[in-house]
């Protein structure tokens, strides 16, 4: 199984400031960076088109996974792009099927459709191996990414990282609950992060997501990976992050857990150690090569 460590990056604010990536870490900018890409739309036979953002530059690439029902227009996925553009590396952020600019419609996707868009983006929108960072379900998406597309995954980091999370609570639900549900259909999840206050899942839904869980065995993914996860997360518990830890058969896995974090992990600091995390991956990743 691989090891678990509680890690600090190694390479400080100081770095950063002389890349000039003070813009992505400023407490001004980090309340609303500004765009930088222009948003693309790429078609795809018979398929929803999707809505994305893309900065050319160095090897490797950062591509953002954003979470169930958000959009790559968020904090996390701003600050990246200014980050990455400091370093002059590539970098990539999108919008899934139903979500954001995208066309489609959000009650109609799927696990498997999302895991689709992102092959896609890895196949035909991105160059070279990529660290993949992916938010809540972003993070279930790019497990499974990783595990198809290994020689397009350069490193990976999971923030609040929901794997298997919606079939798992829904399995632990009591047997007359989930009865009553599935004949009704649907099941309604609280959150704060939706106008209507609720999340809904149908069972079909439900049903495709059980054929892409992860955490039943192990993990056959072998690249560095870091999981930052938020003690304070009231959607999804962070002892997900350490299961997913325990199962990636990659040696190099670290969990970073912030004691005050919360879901969104949105707050300066957490968006300060997201760059920081990254950073550092990237400077272990060219000193390898």
């Amino acid at each position: 199984m691989a090891a678990v460590a509680l890690r600090s990056c190694r390479r400080g604010l100081s770095h950063i400031l002389s890349n000039g990536g003070v813009s992505a870490l400023s407490s001004t900018r980090l309340e609303g960076v500004r765009h930088k890409s222009t948003v693309q739309y790429a078609t795809r036979p018979d398929l929803p088109k999707l809505a994305y953002r893309r900065l050319k530059g160095k090897s490797p690439g950062v591509v953002f996974l954003p979470g169930y029902g958000s959009n790559m227009n968020g904090q996390k996925a701003e600050a990246l792009e200014e980050f990455c553009k400091s370093l002059g590396h590539s970098y990539l952020r999108f919008d899934y099927t139903g979500h954001g600019a995208s066309e489609g419609v959000l009650a109609e996707g799927t696990v498997g459709t999302w895991k689709k868009d992102v092959l896609f983006v890895l196949d035909e929108l991105a160059e070279g191996p990529q660290i993949l960072v992916g938010s809540s379900i972003g993070g279930w998406l790019m497990l499974l990414a990783a595990i198809a597309r290994p020689e397009k995954t350069a490193a990976l980091v999971g923030i609040s990282t929901a794997a298997d999370h919606l079939v798992t609570s829904f399995n632990s639900l009591p047997l007359e609950t989930r009865k009553e549900l599935e004949e009704k259909g649907e099941w309604t999840v609280p959150t704060k992060h939706s106008e209507e206050g609720v999340y809904r899942f149908s069972m079909d839904f439900l049903r495709e997501a059980e054929n892409h869980c992860v955490l039943q065995s192990p993990i056959p993914i072998t690249c560095p990976v870091r999981l930052i996860h938020g003690l304070k997360d009231e959607d999804v518990p962070w002892h997900i992050s350490m299961q997913v830890a325990e199962r990636v058969l990659s040696s190099d896995v670290d969990v970073i857990l912030r004691r005050h974090g919360q879901h969104r992990m949105a707050e300066k600091d957490d968006i300060k150690l997201m760059v920081y995390t990254i950073d550092d991956l990237i400077d272990k990743l060219t000193t390898m090569v």
